[in-house]
C-alpha cells in the first residue's frame, strides 16, 4: 500500500477541477467545453475514491458512486456530441457564441 496522504489526492482533484472550470467558462469551442466538463467530473470521482479509501470508515460506497458518475459522464458525452453534430449540420460551426437559435 502506498503512503500517499489524502491531501495529495484532494490537491490534485482541486487542480483538475479548476482547470476544467476555467476551460468550460472561457473556451468557445463546444468540444473543448465538453472535455472540460469531463475533467471536472473526473476530479469529483477522484475525491469520491480518495474519501472511500482514506476516510474515517473505508468502504466501497465512494467507488460505487464513482462508477455511477462515470456512467452519467458517458451518457452526457454521447448526448452532448449528438447535439453538437446536429448543430454543426445546421450552422456549420462548433462555437458556442453562434449557437443562439432559441433566442429568435
Amino acid at each position: 500500500m502506498s503512503d500517499v496522504p489524502a491531501s495529495a489526492y484532494l490537491a490534485l482533484a482541486i487542480i483538475l477541477f479548476c482547470i476544467g472550470l476555467y476551460g468550460a467558462l472561457t473556451k468557445r469551442n463546444t468540444v473543448i467545453v465538453l472535455i472540460c466538463i469531463e475533467l471536472m467530473l473526473n476530479a469529483a470521482n477522484l475525491n469520491l475514491i480518495a474519501f472511500s479509501k482514506l476516510g474515517a470508515f473505508p468502504s466501497l460506497t465512494g467507488q460505487i458512486f464513482a462508477l455511477f458518475t462515470i456512467a452519467v459522464a458517458a451518457a452526457e458525452a454521447a448526448v452532448g456530441l449528438a447535439i453538437l453534430i446536429s448543430l454543426y449540420r445546421n450552422r456549420s460551426t462548433v462555437n458556442t457564441d453562434e449557437m443562439d437559435s432559441l433566442k429568435h
